[in-house]
């Protein structure tokens, strides 16, 4: 597991800047004889009157490979370039390609006009100032560091790349000059460019193997991802176009990842929706020789793309219950014309406590249901969910333990927590299916206008599963639409105080969403029945608690 000693929790979304090349580890160096063999059985299989054709119009090497369908870790061979290629098909003497440094860092110094540098680890930085990578290793390097400068603790990661749609269109155009030029010839036919690979596939070979290395844990599926996001100012004609191919009225282009805030997954997933609908463009137009897109030669590229690398983990919830012991404490943060409406929140007090310790970005308060500023919350306490955004720490069963101690032991005592845990996404189901079935349990204070009477407890605890009619409360319908809700009261049963004839504890077990200070004095006959058309006096409700929600999830550690 990677583990930064640092405690940043700036976005992790900056360009890879540019490093000497003596600073790649010697770990993931791939200079020995097996990979070089490799690559040499891989190159004489292919037709090399092709493979120069493709070189002479500016196609660089693992474009090349990539389109004949080679895949595997051979694209993170940092000995991959045109004159090798050129040793190979006897373009040159072995001899002379190893000699002649100057001659071949010439030739690469040309970006490709199908990946536009991508894979030849080309690109220009948030300055827009170019940076060459010498291998992927080195690119790999300035990865590792960035995601370790973050502080993120990590057992596995996932490669995610966005390409710009301009390559799809290069790549359109070489496969169908191929075709006219090749397709008779008996490799042509066995089909190698319909098994060819993306460019952003072609990356992450390139990226993966020395990633790992660097990062000593496995790529694959994961909860942290690894984005590298490619633009180039040529791509927004093209994405338009094949957009509006599909049918798309309005898409988001270019540079969509910005900021690790709120708009994060989502500009993701608008990048990616932008990906997929232009690739099915351009996989309709394969066979298409008509096509509009078809452009050939290919244009030189004078500009590399510009990258922006974002590491980003995707939420981790913290489920739990929380008691409320405060009759001046809300459930969320409430602020009415800029004055605080209460002295805290329950959201603020627990989410404060956790988003610190997993060195997260932000986070965000769930909870089923919720209670007035007024009324406190006790016995098993209201079931919650914590979603933290972009968590560096990863949390332990000790962790989770040391931040339920710290909450329940506030010096204010405001707020308790119960049965903190770490769940994953199934936690939103068990809560949200849990919420329309569950009953609550609470205890009123009462008080009516006539002295309470033996008659009056056993007419109340008589009632079961008793139906009323509740309009939209007054005091909230400047917030709520004016309906009509059915609600059921399952049970009820008036506990006496000493020395009072007029005032009572109610305790009453509903259906969810029932409005119980509204069954209680009846809103001006707008919740029928209620404890004052039932008892045929004025009634009024003191103080309110929640008792229990009774809802499976978060019962027990």
């Amino acid at each position: 597991m990677a583990n930064a000693n640092t405690n940043n929790t700036e976005a992790a979304h900056v360009s890879i800047d540019s490093e000497p090349a003596h600073v790649i580890s010697t770990a993931v160096e791939c200079h020995d004889d097996d990979d070089v063999g490799a690559l040499h059985d891989v190159v004489q299989g292919l037709p090399s009157h092709a493979v120069k054709d493709l070189l002479s119009v500016g196609v660089c090497t693992r474009c090349i490979l990539r389109l004949f369908g080679i895949r595997g870790n051979i694209y993170s061979i940092s000995a991959i370039s045109p004159s090798i290629l050129n040793s190979v098909i006897g373009e040159q003497r072995h001899d002379e390609d190893i000699s002649s440094n100057s001659k071949e860092s010439e030739f690469e110094e040309v970006l490709c006009a199908l990946c536009l540098g991508i894979l030849q680890f080309t690109y220009c930085d948030d300055k827009e100032i170019p940076v060459k990578k010498g291998s992927a290793n080195d690119m790999a390097v300035a990865i590792s560091e960035l995601v370790k400068r973050e502080g993120y603790q990590i057992d596995s990661f996932s490669l995610e790349v966005s390409v710009p749609p301009i390559i799809l269109e290069n790549e359109h155009s070489v496969r169908l000059y191929m075709k006219r030029k090749y397709g008779t010839e008996p490799w042509f036919q066995g089909g190698p460019f319909s098994q060819s690979i993306s460019a952003k596939d072609a990356l992450k070979f390139s990226l993966a193997k020395p990633l790992e290395t660097l990062l000593d844990c496995k790529s694959g599926i994961s909860n942290f991802r690894i984005r590298l996001t490619f633009s180039h100012k040529s791509s927004k004609v093209v994405q338009s176009v094949a957009v509006s191919k599909q049918g798309c009225k309005r898409i988001k282009t270019g540079n969509c990842v910005n900021s690790l805030d709120d708009s994060v997954a989502g500009d993701i997933e608008c990048s990616d929706l932008a990906d997929a609908t232009v690739e099915r463009s351009f996989d309709g137009l394969q066979d298409n020789e008509s096509s509009e897109f078809f452009k050939f030669p290919l244009e030189k590229v004078n500009d590399a793309c510009h990258l922006v690398l974002l590491c980003q983990r995707t939420p981790i919830y913290f489920g739990g219950r929380y008691l409320k012991y405060s009759r001046n404490v809300s459930q969320t943060r409430w602020i009415i014309d800029d004055e605080r409406m209460g002295e805290a929140s329950v959201e603020e007090i627990i989410g404060s406590n956790i988003q610190p310790l997993c060195q997260g970005d932000n986070y965000k308060f769930h909870a089923a249901g919720r209670e007035d500023i007024d009324v406190r919350m006790l016995g098993s306490g209201r079931p919650f969910l914590v979603e933290v955004q972009n968590a560096r720490r990863i949390p332990s069963e000790a962790f989770v333990r040391e931040i339920e101690t710290n909450i329940n032991n506030l010096e204010n005592k405001l707020v308790g927590v119960k049965n903190l845990k770490v769940v994953g996404i199934e936690g939103w189901t068990m809560m949200r299916e849990g919420e329309a079935e569950k009953q609550k349990q609470y205890a009123a204070l009462v008080w009516i206008s006539r002295p309470l009477e033996d008659v009056d407890l056993d007419s109340i605890s008589s009632l079961k599963d008793m139906k009323i009619l509740q309009g939209t409360p007054i005091r909230v319908l400047h917030r709520r639409s004016p309906l009509q809700r059915e609600k059921i009261i399952h049970w009820m049963k008036i506990e006496r105080i000493g020395g009072s004839s007029q005032y009572f504890l109610l305790h009453l077990c509903t259906q969810a969403g029932t409005y119980i200070k509204e069954f209680v004095h009846g809103d001006l006959g707008r919740t029928h029945p209620s404890i004052g058309s039932i008892l045929g006096c004025r009634a009024e409700i003191l103080q309110l608690d929640v008792t229990d929600v009774k809802m499976d999830c978060f019962l027990t550690e």
